[in-house]
């Protein structure tokens, strides 16, 4: 990796200098309800021309300074996070360090946080109703940017593909994909937006998957397909989104198909395909239990000696057995009333 490389990518979290927050704003609040006492104080004392103007002047700038600048800036460095939440906080753009686990914390005011993942992170999201009618606004949703970082299981349902299979058969696939963020400062400060990012790489990881396996096999039961692989699949699909992610500081924790078919214009084709497939497997199958059959009803004639049969009298006996248990109907049997022969 160039020098470049290692000073713009952010590989590990820094966890930043805090305190607890309750104790600060107590602190701050008392701070701030005697600086204006102070400030009050200082006023009413210049009032009075006996005194000292100098004492009088730095009370008052020592007050107005907390209570109307100082106090409001401590409180903006005071963070509240809820369980599996995180801030990755900056200072001066530079990374300062990324505040997680659930609690009240104070931090330096100055620092901001930041989350590129979000769709509100930049710009806050306006919709407005407006009326056919007379054109004037009804209703202003703003929705404004989150900046914490959610550290739950979160869930990737992509919109479904159309993509070739390993025998040229265009399919349409679905997945879903189970991810957490596990690296708030490779998430933020490595990829635009983690998101987005997570996105686009499931969709080239399909894509590289489904081209190496057919959709399903006629014959070889042997073969690895989509259809019948499920397991392997969705295997190989996660270990593929988890190599392209790494960089993002995500964590892939499942990866599965939720739908899978034949794209429109084959779908009529493939599906009479299997029929006729599963038509032959069917008629192999009856096949081979009717000779198992006609077999042993020979077998049994000759060694009970019930009836002896020359092999022209086997040949029809064999064809009539096999057309009345091969047959898709039911045979019309004819009772013949005279000779054998």
């Amino acid at each position: 990796m160039s020098e470049l490389n290692k000073q713009t990518l952010h590989n590990e979290e820094i966890t930043p200098k805090s305190e607890n927050g309750m104790i600060v704003l107590i602190a701050n609040i008392v701070l701030m309800i005697a600086a204006i006492a102070l400030f009050v104080f200082s006023i009413i004392y210049l009032t009075r021309p006996e005194k000292t103007t100098f004492i009088g002047v730095t009370f008052l700038i020592i007050g107005a300074l907390y209570a109307f600048f100082a106090g409001p800036i401590i409180f903006g460095g005071l963070k509240i996070l809820k369980p599996n939440e995180a801030l990755v906080l900056t200072l001066f753009g530079k990374y300062y360090g990324t505040l997680k686990g659930e609690g009240f914390y104070f931090v330096n005011p100055f620092v901001s946080a930041v989350n590129n993942g979000s769709p509100k992170a930049n710009t806050a999201a306006i919709s407005v109703d407006t009326s056919i009618r007379d054109k004037s606004m009804k209703d202003v949703n703003i929705q404004l940017p989150n900046k914490k970082i959610s550290l739950k299981a979160m869930t990737l349902n992509n919109d479904k593909q159309k993509i070739n299979d390993a025998l040229g058969n265009p399919i349409i696939i679905g997945i879903v994909v189970v991810w957490k963020v596990v690296n708030t400062a490779k998430a933020v400060f490595n990829v635009d937006n983690y998101t987005e990012f997570l996105s686009i790489q499931c969709d080239s990881a399909l894509r590289n998957i489904v081209r190496l396996y057919p959709y399903d096999t006629f014959g070889d039961d042997n073969e690895k397909t989509l259809r019948g692989s499920s397991q392997e699949i969705s295997r190989k699909l996660q270990d593929e989104i988890q190599s392209k992610v790494e960089m993002a500081g995500l964590e892939i924790t499942e990866a599965r198909i939720t739908h899978l078919s034949y794209a429109p214009e084959i779908a009529a084709a493939m599906l009479q395909r299997q029929q006729a497939s599963a038509i032959i497997d069917a008629r192999q199958m009856i096949v081979e239990g009717a000779v198992g059959m006609v077999e042993m009803a020979l077998d049994k004639l000759n060694k009970n000696d019930i009836v002896q049969l020359d092999e022209e009298r086997k040949a029809a006996m064999v064809s009539n057995l096999l057309v009345v248990l091969c047959g898709n109907k039911d045979a019309q049997p004819i009772v013949n009333s005279g000779s054998l022969y």
